[in-house]
Formats: structure tokens, C-alpha cells, sequence
């Protein structure tokens, strides 16, 4: 039996790669990385990462790729996933879903 592949282009308006997720190599402005359910200097207002081209971008953050396991059917539910397996607790993930939540 094959498997299947399902690929997925990352959700416009979400950046929960660049809010849940630690990071523990240095970023442009953030020296000592970031920690999980904090977001990122960089992600813009329209939640696009704002050093996406740049050769100063984390190999961490180049290596994230969209997938439905992790990014979920909805921004919300991406925000969660990705808490839940950075061990964000449940009540700072609410706090971050209801906060940055994008019409």
C-alpha cells in the first residue's frame, strides 16, 4: 500500500510557526532565541515573517515547512497544535489565540 503525501502551502494570516514554537538560536534582535508562545520581532502585521529572505533567518525557521499535522484546518487550531507540542500551557495558549486573532 502507498502512502499518501499531502502537501500544504503555508496559511496566509496565521504565523503560528513564528509565535509557538522556542527557539533556541540566536535571532536578528533576539540574541538568545525566543521562547515558546512569544512572538517573534519579526513577524510583520500581516503575519509574514519580515527576515524571510534573509541569510540571517534561523535554520530552524528555514526548515519549518506547512503541514496539516502541525498547521491544523484553521489558524487557531495551528496556534494550539503547535503550543501543545512546544508545551505551552493551555491557558497561555488561549491568552495568544484570543489576543492575535485575525478577522
Amino acid at each position: 500500500m502507498k502512502s499518501e503525501t499531502i502537501t500544504m502551502d503555508c496559511r496566509e494570516n496565521c504565523g503560528a510557526c513564528c509565535i509557538m514554537p522556542s527557539i533556541s538560536s540566536p535571532i536578528p534582535g533576539m540574541p538568545h532565541g525566543k521562547p515558546g508562545g512569544v512572538k517573534c520581532i519579526h513577524l510583520t502585521d500581516d503575519l509574514r515573517c519580515g527576515i524571510f529572505h534573509s541569510p540571517d533567518r534561523p535554520s530552524v525557521c528555514d526548515g519549518f515547512k506547512a503541514d496539516p499535522l502541525v498547521c491544523g484546518s484553521c489558524r487557531e487550531e495551528a496556534l494550539t497544535i503547535l503550543g501543545e507540542l512546544e508545551g505551552v500551557n493551555a491557558l497561555r495558549i488561549k491568552e495568544v489565540v484570543g489576543c492575535i486573532r485575525k478577522a
